[in-house]
């Protein structure tokens, strides 16, 4: 028997009543039945988001969304504070360099979060900055960072918008996003949405969209003012993924049912017995500052390769945990609790670590972090 486990940050798991819902029939995008659902599924995207503000929908990956927030919003010769704290804290440099927008540098050592009066100083000496990119949760590290404080701050500077990555963040924990000041922020499908790629989610703050009166960037497929215009009468500019918003709207009904407040402590309960079950085992985990409820990121043990964990873990037991990348490669590996996970589901994970851990030669007790896990769990 040859059973798979899903236990990797992206893509996560789907229920099947979704997947049955994407396997029903098409319909038709420009039919009257697409703009009844395509208005449901907007209105639990604003209560996933906390915002009062439309969220526009593209499909596209999470990257898309992203880009899409760097071309609306700025222009060419603007600078932007890019907090590189890990793989996708790069994207948004990366991005910035694409168009023309010069990129304001803060390293951060990969297991911390920022300090936010890094962010500040920065702002106070050079009011010119039109925006700070940063990630909510760093899926690379396993980190947070402090997007209230940061957003709560920045809404305070009329020509400076904060632009939040929140793609394994959201529906994870808790972004509020209109009560913190958070400008942009971006989501995806493959994560706490629990659907395959392929969509992206964008919401834009009142302040956001007047800086997009002014961003002279190239665009196209990304114009959120054509899409905004669009998605307001409940199309999209272009062929949207029909099949995966018939998917959103089982899964935001199923978080509308749970409630959002619900959705967060489970995700809390399952990252606080993947953390301690790890210190339970010895092991320690990456993530020095604020760890992120999305996916822990674990050191592998001295003089063990973490690639070697991940590959024998997928191939031998059929269960994909993700790696770490670039100079954390072989370094780490990281379990996800993030979406259409339960309890059972990290005690699995748990299990399967100790198994291959021991496989390779490392010290430690058997059981200990699954019976630490089921401590956390059973209550």
């Amino acid at each position: 028997m040859d059973k798979k486990y899903l236990l990797a940050p992206g893509p996560t798991p789907i229920p099947p009543e979704v997947l049955l819902s994407m396997a029903e029939p098409i319909i038709h995008h420009r039919a009257p039945v697409f703009s009844t659902l395509f208005d449901e599924v907007k209105k639990g995207l604003k209560y996933v988001f906390q915002t009062k503000n439309g969220v526009l929908i593209f499909a596209s990956s999470g990257t898309g969304g992203m880009e899409g927030a760097i071309v609306n919003t700025l222009s060419k010769g603007d600078k932007a504070i890019v907090v590189r704290g890990g793989k996708f804290g790069e994207r948004w440099g990366q991005l910035c360099q694409a168009y023309g927008v010069e990129p304001v540098f803060i390293d951060v050592e990969w297991g911390r979060s920022v300090n936010p009066e890094t962010i500040f100083d920065i702002l106070k000496k050079d009011p010119g900055i039109k925006a700070v990119c940063i990630q909510a949760s760093e899926t690379s590290t396993g980190v947070s960072h402090d997007v209230k404080r940061i957003g709560e701050y920045v809404k305070k500077l009329d020509n400076t918008i904060t632009i939040v990555d929140a793609i394994t963040a959201l529906g994870v924990y808790d972004i509020k996003t209109d009560e913190w000041g958070l400008d942009v922020v971006v989501a995806g499908s493959q994560k706490a949405f629990m659907l395959p790629p392929g969509l992206a989610f964008v919401s834009m703050s009142e302040k956001a969209w007047k800086f997009a009166e002014k961003s002279n960037l190239p665009k196209f497929y990304f114009d959120f003012k054509k899409e905004k215009k669009n998605q307001e009468k409940n199309q999209t500019a272009y062929t949207p993924a029909v099949s995966l918003i018939v998917g959103l709207s089982k899964v935001l009904n199923s978080i509308q049912k749970e409630g959002i407040e619900k959705v967060f402590q489970r995700h809390h309960k399952l990252a606080e017995a993947t953390r301690t079950a790890m210190k339970a085992l010895g092991l320690e985990l990456l993530a020095k500052d604020f760890p992120s409820d999305a996916c822990t990121a674990i050191l592998a043990p001295a003089g063990i390769d973490g690639q070697q964990v991940v590959k024998i873990l997928r191939e031998k037991h059929g269960m994909t945990i993700a790696g770490g990348q670039d100079h954390l490669k072989g370094k780490i590996f990281r379990i996800a609790h993030l979406g259409y996970f339960d309890k059972f589901d990290i005690i699995i994970a748990v299990a399967g670590v100790e198994i291959v851990l021991k496989e390779l030669g490392a010290k430690i007790e058997l059981g200990k972090g699954v019976r630490v896990a089921e401590e956390i769990l059973g209550g």
